[in-house]
């Protein structure tokens, strides 16, 4: 297979709902044949199913691509050679293609009621046949037909498919695919209100975009003879028809649908890509976990930059088998990811969250903090609960969170004091200056240290699981430490 040429390829989503992996995929696979061959990248918005139209889904589509970092070449905000690039805008331009394929006799006009045709699925289901349209208009003569639709008569244009032979249709990641023209239906191209449906208007747009290969999910493989027919009849050139593989739930049963992102959210998980960016996952971790849903480029290696999927992408690596949705692996990926960044590009990417919580972070100590909790973040989210007791102005731990295992409240107060007490004799709270003083604690008490510093851990940042505790004191301060401790110790002496 070429990879010479430039392509040009789009991806076109519905403005119907959430973008979801799907449709990341397709997106990326597009972007990265487009960057590979130094063609273009096209962004087309398929917008005319108006009952299912999200007014504010197509906004969301493109913040989506821009977070993944697929910018596109051409498309309804940026204009380009091959315009409009929404269908609402391009009613005229079907319709005249559709005038063309009726006067070459490849399309009609049909009159049948909707009453008629559910009258026909209902028979049909009783008698088990498949439920096509019978031909009743498909032999009117094109005068009488024009006559009828002049004279205000409800009409659709169907597509004249050939009723007999085969038709034979080549996919990149499964070869020929062959279809019994008996079987394809004479689809609706145009409905009764002028409104081309998909399987024109998506034609027409890619013959008139130059579009070279036409890469969609797998669901678009039962259309795949009609849309071949359709640009058949026109006599135009057929592009590489590319269609993905399947996502397949976690469990590895059943197809991945949009309708288990609720159960995927209680932990932390979905198929949205605003989803996941509001849960914390990195857009490159979600790049690289895409790619290799559907492509991989050898049988070891896993870590991609978008830059080097650029550079390595080809369709030949393409693999039609379903692809399970993984996310052990995905967090892994975010994991991997987020260590790799430096600590300035980390604090300005957990910044948001740690605002969206309503703390007032300051910059400076957010440098401080990052290295702490770098290699313990999974998601940037996580920076919530790792590292939000540094921006509180006081922390209010449980009583029975205070109290080491296997002390009394008594013991646990004893220890306590004395640990405020060295802190408080420290020129100043260092993890130099304070870590040899509260291990000699330890020391002196016959105490574990998990015992002696889990009584100060809680103390000084309310929870039982933090960063690192000497460098964590070291950022709060010696006067907000010691404030802390002093209110552990009044809690311990209450329960005691």
């Amino acid at each position: 297979m070429s990879m010479e040429k430039p392509a040009r390829v789009r991806f076109a989503p519905s403005p119907t709902g959430h973008m979801h992996l799907g449709s990341a995929r397709t997106a990326l696979y597009d972007y990265l044949l487009a960057r590979k061959t130094g063609g273009q990248f096209v962004l087309r918005i398929e917008d005319t199913d108006f009952k299912r139209y999200v007014p504010s889904a197509e906004e969301e589509l493109m913040n989506g691509l821009r977070w993944l970092g697929l910018d596109w070449d051409e498309g309804p905000d940026k204009g380009g050679p091959y315009g409009p690039y929404r269908q609402s805008e391009r009613k005229e331009i079907y319709l005249k293609y559709a005038e063309q394929l009726v006067e070459s006799g490849q399309a009609y006009y049909c009159f049948c009621s909707p009453e008629r045709l559910s009258k026909l699925r209902e028979e049909q289901q009783k008698q088990k046949q498949p439920p096509l349209y019978d031909g009743l208009c498909r032999e009117i003569p094109l005068a009488e037909a024009r006559r009828r639709a002049a004279a205000g008569e409800k009409y659709t244009i169907r597509f004249k498919t050939p009723k007999s032979g085969v038709t034979t249709v080549r996919d990149a990641l499964r070869g020929e695919i062959t279809v019994e023209n008996r079987t394809i239906d004479d689809y609706i191209l145009v409905k009764s209100d002028g409104w081309a449906l998909y399987h024109l208007a998506a034609m027409v747009d890619d013959y008139e975009m130059k579009i070279t290969h036409v890469i969609r999910g797998s669901e678009w493989l039962p259309s795949l003879p009609l849309h071949a027919l359709i640009i058949r009849a026109f006599g135009w050139p057929e592009p590489e028809w590319v269609h993905l593989s399947v996502f397949l739930k976690p469990s590895g049963k059943g197809k991945m649908s949009k309708r288990e992102s609720a159960e995927l959210i209680k932990d932390g998980h979905s198929i949205f890509v605003k989803d996941l960016e509001a849960l914390g996952y990195l857009p490159e971790a979600v790049v690289n976990w895409v790619a290799l849903m559907g492509w991989s480029y050898d049988d070891h290696t896993e870590i991609f930059s978008l830059s080097d999927l650029v550079e390595k992408f080809s369709l030949d690596k393409l693999n039609p088998s379903p692809a399970a949705i993984n996310f052990t692996k995905f967090d892994y990926f975010n994991g991997y990811y987020i260590r790799s960044l430096s600590v300035p590009e980390l604090a300005k990417r957990v910044k948001p969250f740690l605002t969206a919580a309503g703390y007032q972070v300051d910059d400076d100590r957010l440098e401080k903090i990052v290295p702490i909790i770098q290699e313990r973040l999974n998601t940037l989210d996580d920076s919530v609960e790792m590292a939000g007791f540094f921006f509180k102005d006081e922390v209010v731990p449980a009583g029975e969170d205070l109290v080491a295992k296997g002390l009394t409240p008594a013991e646990s107060a004893e220890l306590a004091e004395q640990a405020l007490e060295i802190i408080r004799s420290l020129p100043e709270l260092t993890v130099h200056q304070a870590e040899q003083p509260l291990r000699a604690l330890v020391e002196r008490s016959g105490k574990t240290p998990q015992q002696v510093f889990g009584i100060i851990r809680v103390a000084v940042t309310g929870q039982r699981v933090s960063p690192p505790l000497f460098e964590s004191m070291e950022i709060i301060g010696k006067e907000i430490v010691i404030k802390r401790m002093e209110n552990a110790v009044a809690v311990l002496k209450k329960l005691s």
